[in-house]
This record gives C-alpha cells, structure tokens and sequence, in this order.
C-alpha cells in the first residue's frame, strides 16, 4: 500500500478531480467565458514563470555533449512523433483518440520527474538538467510546429490558424520571454519561493483542465468516449511507453553511452510533459476539442511515473549491488 502511495502522482489525483468537477459541473455560458479568461491567465503566468526558472547557462550548456542532447531530442521530437503517426493508421482507434495520441507524441519532455528519475537511478544528473530543460525550451517552438505539420496531414484535427498564431506568440512565447529576461531582477525571488511557484503552476493547469473538460462535457464528450475506448487508450499509451524504452536503450548501446549518460537518454527521451501539454493544447486548439485531446496525456503521465519509478529504483538497486524488491 505504501508503494502504490509512492507511485501514484498526488497532482494526477487532483487532474482527476478537477475533470470529475467539470463532467458534473461544467462551466456553463457566462461562466463558460470567465472559465476560459482565467485559464488563459493562467497560461501566460504559467510560462512567465518557466521563463523566470530557466537559467541562461542551463541554455547554453545545451550544447555540450551534443551527442545525448541530440539523441535525447531526437527521441522526443522525431522517434516518437513517427511512432504517433504510426498508431494514427490503426482503424480501430477512434479519430479524436487518434488526435490525441498524435498530439500527445508531440509534446517535450518532463523536467522534474526526468531529472529525479535519473538521480534514483544513479545517472548523470547534470546533464539530465539540461536534456530535460533544453527540450522544454525547444517545445515551446517545436511542439506548435510539429502540430502544423503533421497532425494536418494525418487528418487528426485542427490546425494552427491566424488566431491560434497570436495565441501561441501572445500567450506562450512573450511570457516565456518577457520573464526570461526579468530573471535578474526576479530570479531570486522565484528561487526562494519554489514550493509556491509549484503551487502557482499546478493551479494554472487545473484551471486550464477544468475550463477544457466543461467545454468538452457541454459538447458531449462521455458520451463519445466508452470505457472500451478508454482501456484501449491505456494499453496504446503502455505500448508506446515501452516501445521507446526500449528504443532509447538500444541507442543508448549503439552511441556507446557510458551507463550515467543512456539513464539520461532513457528518463529524458521517453518522458512527455503534462505541464507544457495543458496549456499548449489550450492555445492550439477549439475549446470543446481540449478535453479529448487532453485525455492521452493524462493517461500516459501516470503510466511514465508508475513504470519510470519502478525501472528507476531498479538500475539504482543493480549498481548498489542490493536485491530489487518485487
């Protein structure tokens, strides 16, 4: 029991809550319209704010040992991307899961979780900082572009339109931006008040969450969704996740990682983040379309935890030379 404490994320439980709030009281009009204001609030102090985090030599270290940076952003934003358009050819994943799933390939990898995995693991702690932090970066520009071209031509959805280009400079890059440069004078204070900065940015995402799902609940969306299709979704998501375990360890061997650098290149590589994926989503696409979309990510964000930390504590517990506990 104490173990499935441990591997169960407290803030997925919150996602769930929230997404339980919202299928039994969707904002509705007016309030439909406030819901929305405030979750693109959120969004611009969302990334405002991992503007103010990032260190510009965290930026600039990016490019030494190109080599795991570059296999690492390869993983991420080639590898599973092409796995994702794989999965869109199977007929009998529904067309909005198919979306989702694509989407969901698109998207960087975690920072804090890739970070505290290679460190129970023993790996290279350093540079999974900056494999972590340079894809988040780089998601920023990336992930938009990615969603242009590939999910318009996989038939999977909406594109980015004129508006949704305004969304992406005025709600994601000039925060991102602005509060990059304002970390001179800010800096210290976001480094000092962490614990409230975290607080700050599990709310904007719940507020962004509920905003989506009471759109989709009002257009339908359980009634769309069926538990089949649901467990269906579970096991594409536990596929994919092994698939690219398994990819970034067979690379990992054939770049001849030492063994701190290919823990880097498997945590960073196979790990997609919810936090960039709320509020990307809530930008690139019709509100009533966020909560579908929303529902991979989701589901493989506590899927990478569960399967991450138990394959973490095991490369630990080998090079301690201790026994793996069951």
């Amino acid at each position: 029991m104490n173990r499935l404490r441990q591997a169960l994320d407290p803030f997925l439980l919150l996602l769930i809550a929230t997404v339980a709030l919202a299928s039994i009281l969707p904002a509705r009009g007016e309030g439909a319209r406030i819901a929305d204001w405030v979750a693109d609030a959120g969004i611009v102090l969302l990334f405002f704010l991992h503007g103010a985090k990032l260190s510009r030599e965290a930026i600039w270290d990016g490019a030494k040992a190109w080599k795991l940076h570059l296999a690492t952003l390869a993983t991420t934003f080639a590898a599973f991307p092409l796995l994702g358009l794989l999965i869109g050819r199977f007929g009998f994943v529904p067309q909005d899961m198919r979306a989702g799933l694509l989407f969901l390939t698109l998207l960087p990898s975690t920072v804090q979780s890739s970070i505290a995995f290679t460190a129970i693991a023993r790996g290279n702690v350093a540079a999974a900082v900056v494999s972590a932090s340079f894809s988040n970066l780089l998601g920023i520009f990336l992930t938009p572009v990615l969603v242009a071209l590939l999910m318009q031509r996989s038939g999977s959805g909406s594109l980015i339109s004129l508006s949704s280009a305004e969304g992406i400079v005025l709600q994601l890059l000039l925060p991102f931006v602005v509060g990059h440069l304002l970390r001179p004078w800010i800096g210290g204070f976001v480094a000092r008040h962490k614990a409230m900065i975290g607080r700050v940015d599990r709310g904007s995402i719940l507020l962004v969450v509920y905003a989506a799902f009471s759109a989709a609940v009002v257009e339908g969306l359980w009634a769309k969704v069926s538990s089949e299709e649901l467990a269906v979704l579970a096991g594409l998501c536990i596929a994919m996740l092994i698939v690219i375990l398994l990819f970034t360890l067979i690379v990992g061997r054939m770049l001849g990682l030492s063994r701190e650098d290919a823990i880097v290149l498997q945590f960073c590589g196979s790990k997609k983040s919810l936090a960039s994926g709320v509020p990307i989503a809530g930008v690139l696409f019709p509100a009533a379309a966020v909560g579908p979309i929303l529902l991979p990510i989701m589901l493989f964000h506590q899927i990478q935890l569960m399967a991450c930390a138990w394959l973490a504590r095991r490369y630990g517990a080998q090079l301690e030379g201790d026994p793996v506990a069951d």
